[in-house]
């Protein structure tokens, strides 16, 4: 067996997802993405140490891709931080929904993916919360909102609206008025952070 093209992580991660697509988690194996990739299992074993190893990459990497542009909103500094709450809250929504429904199949497969490496999720869900803490930071330091520990209200801001980004509630995020319903959620939120 011969792959075409150099074998790397990246290519294997990439037929990993088709696979996934292919045969859902349940039934992908290795020896599945090595023949995909016209290679020996032992090549693909060469990049990741194990399956667990290569489903947490992929999982990874969905994380990243899908959630990707957050930070850079999180990061600019351009906006006042009550509009960048906004925008972040609104940008990780429109994220989490186009990923459901671009491509379902994927999707479901990250769901149980995701139950399997708490540790990728965990990584993700602290970077996510770091993020709103940035903001919130912003916003004290402004004077734009008040708040004694940014850590602690980051995390209570990103629990008070999962219900638009945890995967258990995804079957809700195309309903009419959604989008409505989030914003008035970042109102309340806002005029909560609000100093009096």
């Amino acid at each position: 067996m011969r792959s075409r093209t150099a074998l790397d992580a990246e290519t294997i991660l990439a037929a990993t997802e088709d696979v996934l697509r292919r045969y859902g988690p349940e039934k992908a194996t290795v020896l599945d993405v090595a023949r995909a990739l016209g290679v020996s299992h032992a090549s693909v074993y060469k990049h990741f140490s194990s399956k667990a190893a290569l489903r947490e990459a992929v999982t990874r990497r969905w994380i990243s891709r899908a959630h990707g542009d957050l930070a850079a909103v999180a990061a600019d500094t351009s906006s006042a931080a009550p509009e960048r709450l906004r925008s972040w809250l609104t940008a990780l929504f429109a994220s989490k929904r186009a990923v459901t429904s671009e491509d379902p199949q994927l999707f479901a497969t990250y769901r149980v993916l995701e139950a399997e490496h708490s540790g990728a999720v965990a990584d993700h869900i602290a970077d996510l919360i770091e993020q709103l803490r940035v903001i919130i930071a912003d916003g004290v330091s402004s004077g734009d909102f008040t708040s004694a520990d940014p850590a602690a209200t980051a995390r209570t801001v990103f629990e008070a609206t999962i219900g638009y980004h945890h995967p258990v509630h995804a079957a809700q995020w195309q309903a009419p008025g959604a989008d409505a319903a989030l914003q008035a959620l970042c109102t309340l939120l806002l005029d909560g952070l609000r100093p009096r």
